[in-house]
């Protein structure tokens, strides 16, 4: 949606990764949350850039707070605990992206947001999840900024988009630079 509304065309691809048993891999590995991202944008893009011609766009983004690794919650309950734990703290999403031609990775970029969570009460915790419903599972802190999540921060120290889960700007700057987009 990010690109299409930028008027950039393309085509959503599922690249068959499975992406808990690659992040399983990359922690065991010890790999740094930011590089876990890059790691698995990197795998997707590779797997779908493989199989067809032209410049394909992998990303991931993961919550890091404190180094530690947040996924997309698994359930209400899952949320519920994400937010706790979110609760008057400031979190990193490490959000990448690497594109791949002929399934070589030709760019890279890593976008770091930091959000500070203003202090939950355990009734608005309740009332928040209620309202938002499941959509929040699809994400990795339980929220979409874009919506009620916003009434979760205090601050944001980044780019919009990079919190949507796209480094927008980069991305269109590359894109120009290549020739896709005109400068």
């Amino acid at each position: 949606m990010l690109l299409a509304n930028a008027g950039v065309e393309a085509e959503a691809v599922r690249p068959g990764v499975d992406e808990d048993l690659a992040k399983a891999a990359f922690r065991r590995e010890g790999l740094a949350v930011r590089d876990q991202a890059m790691a698995l944008a990197e795998l997707k893009a590779v797997k779908v850039s493989a199989g067809r011609p032209g410049l394909v766009i992998g990303g991931d983004q993961i919550l890091a707070l404190d180094e530690e690794a947040f996924d997309k919650p698994a359930g209400m309950a899952g949320a519920r605990r994400h937010l706790e734990r979110l609760s008057g703290r400031t979190h990193t999403l490490e959000t990448a992206i690497v594109i791949c031609e002929y399934g070589q990775p030709v760019w890279r970029h890593l976008a770091r947001p930091k959000l500070t969570m203003r202090v939950l009460s355990p009734d608005f915790i309740d009332s928040y999840l209620e309202a938002a419903g499941e959509p929040i599972l699809a994400t990795v802190g339980a929220y979409q900024l874009e919506g009620l999540g916003s009434q979760l921060f205090t601050r944001i120290e980044g780019d919009f988009f990079s919190i949507l889960g796209l480094p927008l700007l980069p991305l269109l700057d590359y894109l120009r630079v290549r020739g896709v987009l005109p400068s």
